[in-house]
């Protein structure tokens, strides 16, 4: 063909644009959707039973198994040879099995570069086993995800090897949705999760959300049927009590804005933490990695020498104890804050550089802890205060705005509808500052708006 050939099908040339009305009523969508739904069952089902299994570890570790050795408390040196553990069984799986046990959370939340491929999903479960049972500081978010998507795009190469790109990709994002949905409290939030990291807009974003919203939903009854038939709970994001409704004022939208500079201003420490440390990680990745382990669990340890509060508090996600911060925020003191804050900041920071896991529920601990922090300001309140809190350091870590308002929002439940004003307020600005500030670490040329890695960068 020549240059001036126009292509065929196209009197210009370009590519003619996706119908999504023929596209919908095909019969190959319908049975993708269908497929959705099937595979929404045991991925949900295989989801549930890792996050079950991460539950139990970390309950036998940590409290069942010091409970039948001490006779007292639990004594303030006992995470740091888990976090030893921890370190080296992560290092020893990144460094020996293929696919590096998955996407590095250091360059943030992306869900880029498509499903992982099969011989890469026993390191990725394995790396992120370990990294959140045995007391690193991530979440379980970013290794569901691509669980989820690796099993479906298995699942379907194994069906039809020459199965088309554009199947392989909306059945493995439904994978994905319905491994996390009902992880962040909503299958909606999840799904928008992943959406918004992805980047995928216009007619894309409906052929791709309709089976992942359909997998999500299926996936969201599974979680609760499985709760109620093992009573291991539903794994869910949420408060058991919410500060009271406030109206929205001048005072709380200015500390809103400034809850917001600090709030980039500390995940641009965090990550300068996490990518700083990682070209020491690539000199020996499971020595390094284990000794790294070590400080997060000397973090912990200082932590309950210092304040005499329980050192889980700084070790896991924060996804367990964000409801009892909130609970008893009257109860702590500003001084054990702001130490839960900086132990836990540190821990997070050092577990981005060489663990496998997700970066949303630690932001979320972070923000809330500094947000109790703030409601003592004077014209603050608790609600607005966590709001912001937690919207500003989610848009600072993950660069994705819509989701940090929501995921703050629908935390705070009711009161999230009053409580709106602020968190954009400083969502806005974390996110403004975020992006106006220079990447911290070796690797500052490689992010773009979501934090994805360069091509070139080592897992």
């Amino acid at each position: 063909m020549s240059q001036t050939e126009p292509a065929a099908g196209s009197p210009t040339g370009e590519p003619a644009p996706l119908d999504p009305l023929a596209i919908v009523r095909s019969r190959s969508y319908r049975s993708a959707l269908v497929l959705a739904a099937v595979l929404g069952i045991p991925i949900s089902a295989i989801a549930y039973g890792f996050l079950a299994l991460v539950s139990w570890l970390q309950e036998y570790v940590f409290d069942d198994l010091p409970g039948g050795i001490f006779s007292g408390a639990t004594p303030a040196w006992w995470p740091v040879p888990w976090l030893l553990l921890c370190g080296l069984l992560t290092g020893l799986t990144i460094r020996y099995l293929p696919g590096n046990g998955g996407h590095s959370p250091a360059f943030g939340f992306t869900t880029g570069g498509g499903p992982p491929v099969d011989r890469d999903l026993p390191a990725i479960v394995l790396a992120s086993f370990a990294t959140l049972s045995l007391g690193a500081v991530l979440g379980p978010e970013a290794p569901l995800i691509a669980i989820g998507g690796g099993l479906a795009a298995l699942t379907i190469h194994l069906a039809k090897k020459d199965a088309p790109p554009m199947a392989v990709t909306i059945l493995a994002s439904a994978g994905s949705f319905a491994a996390i949905s009902t992880l962040l409290g909503s299958p909606v939030l999840g799904a928008f999760l992943i959406m918004e990291a992805a980047g995928v807009a216009g007619t894309t974003l409906s052929l791709v959300a309709l089976p992942g919203l359909l997998a999500s939903g299926i996936g969201a009854l599974v979680f609760v049927g499985l709760d109620a038939w093992t009573g291991l709970g539903t794994f869910s994001l949420s408060l058991t009590t919410v500060p009271p409704e406030t109206t929205p004022t001048v005072a709380t939208l200015v500390w809103a804005a400034l809850m917001g500079v600090g709030g980039a201003l500390l995940g641009w420490c965090i990550r300068w933490i996490g990518l700083s440390l990682r070209p020491v990680v690539h000199r020996n990745r499971v020595l390094v990695t284990g000794a790294l382990g070590l400080v997060v669990g000397l973090l912990a340890m200082t932590f309950q020498l210092l304040t005499d509060e329980p050192f889980t508090m700084v070790l896991f996600s924060g996804q367990d104890d964000l409801p009892h911060l909130v609970d008893k925020a009257a109860d702590y003191s500003i001084g054990v804050l702001l130490l839960l804050a900086l132990a836990k900041t540190l821990a997070y920071g050092v577990s981005l550089s060489a663990f496998r896991g997700g970066p949303v529920f630690p932001a979320m601990f972070i923000g809330a802890a500094l947000g109790i922090v703030a409601s003592h300001l004077p014209g603050m309140d608790l609600a607005p205060a966590l709001g912001a809190g937690i919207g500003a350091m989610c848009a600072a870590m993950l660069r994705l705005p819509l989701t940090s308002t929501l995921l703050a929002t629908l935390l705070l439940g009711a009161d999230g509808l009053s409580v709106t004003p602020q968190v954009v307020v400083a969502v806005a600005v974390a996110f403004v500052v975020t992006l106006s500030l220079r990447d911290p670490g070796p690797a500052a040329e490689a992010h773009g708006v979501a934090g994805a890695p360069p091509a070139t960068a080592p897992a």
